[in-house]
């Protein structure tokens, strides 16, 4: 059972990207149930593709009435996050880091950092963002550490609290929606089936088509 305690934490502010204002965390469940992605900086490279990763869940949550919201530690970073187009639910600022504190995800120090960001979870991940085109840099908060948390509508319970113990650590996209009992037709590190049409002529272009976006 989980140890979040819901009222406390709920009441913890956020700024939204999108408007400006802050909000009470507890406003995000109030009317749906939420997944909610703690990233550990808007620069970091493995949290950009774990971000795509949980983005493909996006249309099979909507459809469901799940709402999917990443949350960063600092503003730092924040536009080219948003820019790059990594996350495709709703982004918020825990400027006071209060939700990450109160939520457990732990900092590490500037010694301990050191071998947990060169670990086999990390180098793993690293190696499919690499793969999927997917850069960072090392701007920002590189102390801090995130995790997830899924919420009933209303804030009833809490479906899933997850604490990351390596950078390299996140929930997979199954277990994310057996936590919320829906069905994803997409699975972790799955991609885009792509066709190459080649055109007519002499010079035959060549059209890359991903079945996925059709």
């Amino acid at each position: 059972m989980s140890s979040v305690d819901l009222a406390k934490v709920g009441k913890n502010l956020l700024k939204s990207a999108e408007t400006g204002q802050n909000v009470e965390l507890q406003s995000l469940w109030q009317d749906q149930p939420v997944v909610l992605f703690f990233l550990r900086r808007f620069g970091c490279q493995v949290c950009r593709w774990m971000a795509s990763e949980v983005s493909k869940l996006e249309p099979d949550l909507k459809a469901n009435g799940v709402s999917l919201v990443g949350i960063g530690p600092e503003e730092f970073g924040m536009k080219e996050f948003k820019d790059g187009g990594f996350f495709k639910g709703s982004i918020y600022v825990d400027e006071q880091k209060k939700c990450y504190k109160d939520l457990g995800f732990k900092r590490y120090s500037a010694i301990s950092v050191v071998p947990a960001a060169l670990g086999k979870k990390v180098r793993d991940a690293a190696a499919k963002a690499n793969a999927d085109g997917i850069t960072g840099n090392f701007s920002g908060d590189l102390l801090q550490s995130g995790g997830m948390l899924i919420v009933a509508k209303g804030g009833e319970k809490v479906l899933l609290h997850f604490i990351q113990d390596s950078p390299g650590d996140h929930v997979a996209l199954e277990d994310i929606s057996k936590a919320l009992g829906v069905s994803a037709k997409v699975k972790e590190g799955q991609r885009p089936v792509c066709l190459r049409v080649w055109g007519p002529g002499k010079e035959r272009p060549c059209f890359r088509i991903c079945l996925s976006n059709i």
